[in-house]
């Protein structure tokens, strides 16, 4: 970068810093949301909540799906997903 652009482009410094500040803050959330343990444990307070009755099955299943989703998609894939498998499904 030269000199005159560098002085140019000076004024959207903290919008660019912002942007990159956002990226980051972005893979990282990502990448928590797809830490295997991360949700193994959400699945657990899932279950834990349907035997309290804090919710119900409908809720549960929509929930367990979606993360059950998550744990069978490879981190950096956005496409399509195999279908659950049922054996692995908790049902009262």
């Amino acid at each position: 970068m030269g000199i005159v652009s560098g002085l140019l482009l000076l004024p959207l410094a903290p919008v660019r810093g912002t942007a990159w500040i956002a990226d980051h803050l972005l893979q990282e959330a990502r990448r928590q949301a797809h830490d295997p343990r991360a949700v193994q444990a959400r699945l657990a307070a899932l279950n834990r909540a349907l035997d309290d009755g804090a919710i119900d099955e409908a809720a549960f299943e929509r929930e367990e799906e979606r993360l059950l989703t998550l744990l069978e998609r490879p981190s950096g894939s956005t496409g399509p997903t195999t279908p659950t498998n049922q054996a692995r499904r908790r049902h009262l």
